[in-house]
């Protein structure tokens, strides 16, 4: 051991430092662990500087500072005694570590030389020819590299290139390496391989892990572990690849099937067993369940004695519905394999498609749109009639597939396109859709003054559909369209009427100079966009109790505040205007306004004379009836006396006496007669007649009415012809009122029929009316006498022997329509006037007359 030599500074103070090596520290350490008190050697070199008495040679004793062998400290001896003592002491220690460190150095040489012959061995091993091995440390440490490979070609010796796999192992043999080396570092897992060189070299690869080294060793192999170990791979590599198809096969919704060489099933698939209704394809196999049926498997069979591969359609039974299957079946002398595609699906999409090709088709069919679509080969494949009828093309043509060019030549041929400058350019321009990805838009104006718009759209599987619009009719109505706004827009302009249009947003859509002339308006205060308040506020100040707020309801109010109005409005000078609120249906409002402040004086004036006729009438009515009523006493008295005149009792009268006497009954009974007259009519007026409604005898009646007439018609050589044949017998009516209404239709005819002729009264029933007719073969009633017939007071002259009061056929309207029947007259056009009074079968309640 080498003794330290500690350097003592500071002589004479009460401690001192100096430095130890480190076998000394080691030492130190060691007799502390065991225990033993550790002082400083005497026979440490001491420097003494320039003094020779023991009492400036600094003696101490050397300890350890602060617990730390790499520093001492000397505890200088007051006296020579203690430094004897101390030099005893240290050379005891001395003894005993030199025995104890011999024993020591001798078992580290055994030690070493153990080690040494496994390094020789492991150098040995590790530099065996044909093998070569990889260590790696650690993660950070680079890999050492042992042995050779120089049986393998391709294998090369530099460290970097042999670490790059990638470069002389096959791809496969590097990936699958580079991913076992990975594994084998960050897991521990060991892996045996064996890989191919680029240049045909096969090696077999072990990767080992110890606790703190990753082991790879290469090994090359013989001609006949080569030829081992690539069967051995292949195997390893075609059992994994058929296990892979298996599970891929497996996890296939379409059934899957492997037979043996006898036909048997061997294997199934998931979807197989799910199909034939098994709980598990190892079932499905062990009961031999079939998925094809009887007839299907025998044309399989009888198909694959001529053909290996079995291709069609097959129809079978899943879960009760028939489907439809496209099979696969191939077959060999070693078995065979089938897979069955589900096509149910496919062929219901495919009719559904062919469904919508055909309802597409008869649906553009029905346009008026002219549609034609062509192929990818530019082939016409569709058109509708409208595109047959556009071009007046044969339909065998059109139908016999041309192509785009050709058809397009045909149409310039037959003048139906325009001349181009350049024919073949625009052709060119025009087919360039079919390479175009989007629509192309082109305009043809026709020979014939057509204008059409043709689109192209290009399809996505290929082809063109081509789309023609006839705008002629389109132009045509957009400019008579134009035309007629110009139009509306002078006519409104020059309209007396005032007119404005107001949208839904309350602002005024359009109006005429004449509204704002009727409101006096000026132009700053209305214009387009004018919201109605702002009008409103400006036509408020010129109006009484105006309309407006009745206005903007309707303008800007809900729609069952929007609805049609009309009324008048005064101005403050006096103008009326009347006015119209219509809605329009598209949501806006047009209200007009005329001035009708002329008219409505003249109306004013009229009604004012209206009312004072009225007035008028009322009170000819009231006096015609008093006088009625008071001229019926002095009558009655007057035809009594005469009557009491005329009795023998009162004495003779001479001729002349006699006549008078008869003028005075005769006058007397006529003036009667009015006065009765009138005072029905009065009665009827008043609403207060009754009818007493009873079963009239027809004949009877009618006879004893006209025996009432026959006198006065013999006076003038007047025939009465009564016609009763197809006369009910009865029917229900006023009886009174009846014999009334025949009286003064045969006293009016034998007043206007002339002498010798004949008077016609005839009666006929239906299945509802009792109809009454008098004949006679007077000068007839002109039109503009017809218009009068029935009013009162309007006598006639027109070729009658007298004028009456012109009440006659007034009474007869006016009983007739209280029994609820009609009165006709027809002149005819030969010679004579008919009446026809129509009566109710059976009146239910009598009907007031107008």
């Amino acid at each position: 051991m080498q003794s330290a030599s500690p350097q003592v500074t500071g002589i004479g103070g009460p401690r001192s430092r100096m430095n130890v090596t480190g076998a000394a520290k080691a030492r130190f350490r060691k007799a502390l662990a065991g225990g033993t008190v550790i002082l400083p050697a005497l026979a440490c070199a001491v420097s003494w500087q320039g003094a020779a008495s023991a009492q400036e040679a600094g003696l101490g004793v050397l300890v350890p500072r602060g617990g730390d062998f790499g520093a001492f400290e000397v505890i200088q001896f007051a006296t020579f005694a203690g430094v004897l003592g101390a030099a005893m002491l240290s050379a005891i220690w001395l003894i005993r570590e030199r025995g104890r460190i011999a024993a020591e150095n001798l078992e580290l040489r055994e030690r070493i030389a153990e080690l040494n012959a496994a390094v020789q061995r492991s150098d040995a091993l590790a530099s065996m020819k044909d093998q070569r091995t990889v260590v790696w440390g650690s993660e950070h440490r680079r890999p050492e590299i042992l042995g050779s490979l120089p049986s393998t070609p391709g294998v090369p010796d530099e460290r970097a290139a042999f670490l790059a796999f990638g470069r002389w192992l096959t791809a496969r043999s590097a990936a699958a390496l580079e991913n076992a080396i990975a594994n084998l570092r960050a897991t521990g897992a060991a892996f045996d391989l064996a890989t191919e060189t680029v240049a045909g070299g096969v090696l077999e690869v072990h990767g080992r892990k110890s606790a703190s080294h990753a082991i790879v060793r290469f090994h090359s192999l013989s001609e006949k572990q080569r030829e081992h170990a690539r069967l051995k791979a292949e195997h390893l590599a075609l059992a994994s690849e058929h296990e892979i198809i298996l599970k891929l096969l497996d996890a296939l919704d379409m059934p899957f099937w492997l037979r043996d060489a006898a036909g048997r099933l061997q294997h199934a698939n998931r979807a197989y067993a799910v199909a034939v209704e098994a709980q598990s394809p190892g079932e499905a196999v062990a009961e031999k369940r079939e998925l094809l049926g009887t007839q299907a498997r025998e044309t399989l069979a009888r198909h694959h004695l001529t053909e290996p591969v079995f291709q069609q359609t097959v129809s079978t039974v899943i879960d009760g519905d028939r489907k439809l299957f496209a099979v696969t079946d191939v077959a060999s002398e070693a078995g065979g394999a089938g897979i069955a595609v589900d096509k149910s699906d496919i062929e219901a999409l495919q009719a559904e498609y062919e469904r919508t090709l055909r309802s597409h088709s008869d649906t553009l069919d029905q346009l008026t749109t002219a549609v034609a679509i062509f192929d990818a080969d530019e082939k016409l494949r569709f058109f509708n009639q409208a595109f047959q009828k556009l071009w007046e093309l044969e339909p065998g043509f059109l139908e016999s597939a041309p192509d785009n060019t050709l058809l397009l030549d045909r149409l310039r041929s037959a003048g139906k396109l325009a001349e181009q400058p350049e024919w073949r350019r625009w052709k060119e321009n025009l087919l360039s859709a079919y390479r175009a990805v989007e629509s192309q838009e082109h305009w043809w104006y026709l020979p014939d003054a057509r204008t059409i718009r043709v689109v192209a759209n290009p399809n996505p599987r290929g082809g063109v559909t081509w789309v023609f619009e006839n705008l002629t009719e389109r132009f045509d109505l957009e400019s008579r369209y134009n035309t007629a706004v110009r139009v509306q827009g002078e006519t409104l302009d020059n309209l007396a009427e005032g007119v404005a249009v107001f949208g839904p947003d309350g602002r005024v859509r359009l109006f005429n100079p004449a509204f704002a002339t009727l409101w006096r308006l000026e132009h700053s205060e209305i214009g387009v966009s004018t919201h109605i308040a702002v009008i409103r506020k400006a036509c408020e100040s010129v109006c009484i109790d105006g309309p407006w707020p009745d206005f903007v309801a309707a303008v800007t109010g809900f729609d069952d505040e929007r609805r049609e109005t009309h009324g008048k409005a005064e101005l403050v000078d006096g103008t009326i205007l009347s006015y119209a609120v219509i809605p329009l249906p598209n949501g806006q409002v047009m209200m007009t306004f005329v001035d009708v402040t002329d008219s409505v004086n003249f109306e004013r004036a009229l009604q004012e004379k209206n009312e004072a006729l009225e007035k008028a009438d009322q009170l000819k009515n009231d006096f015609v009836q008093h006088v009625s009523y008071e001229l019926r006493s002095p009558l009655t008295n007057i035809i009594g006396f005469t009557e009491l005149l005329e009795l023998p009792e009162t004495g003779p009268l001479n001729d002349r006496q006699q006549e008078y006497l008869d003028h005075i009954a005769s006058s007397s009974s006529v003036l009667l007669t009015i006065v009765n007259d009138i005072l029905d009519l009065a009665t009827v007026d008043a609403g207060i007649m009754e009818l007493e409604i009873g079963e009239v005898p027809i004949a009877k009646t009618v006879n004893e009415t006209a025996e009432l007439v026959y006198e006065k018609m013999r006076e003038h050589h007047i025939a009465l012809r009564v016609d009763l044949k197809d006369a009910p017998d009865a029917f229900f009516a006023d009886e009174q009122r009846l014999r009334q209404i025949l009286f003064n239709l045969l006293s009016n005819a034998a007043n206007y029929a002339p002498e010798g002729s004949t008077v016609v009264l005839s009666c006929r029933g239906t299945s509802d009316w009792v109809e009454f007719f008098v004949h006679d073969d007077g000068p007839g009633m002109p039109p503009e006498i017809l218009d009068t017939a029935f009013k009162r007071f309007e006598p006639r002259t027109n070729g009658g022997r007298r004028r009456g009061a012109g009440l006659g056929l007034a009474i007869v309207k006016s009983f007739v329509e209280l029994h609820g029947g009609t009165v006709e007259i027809d002149t005819g056009k030969s010679r004579g006037t008919s009446v026809t009074c129509r009566f109710p079968l059976a009146p239910r309640e009598a009907k007031a007359a107008e």
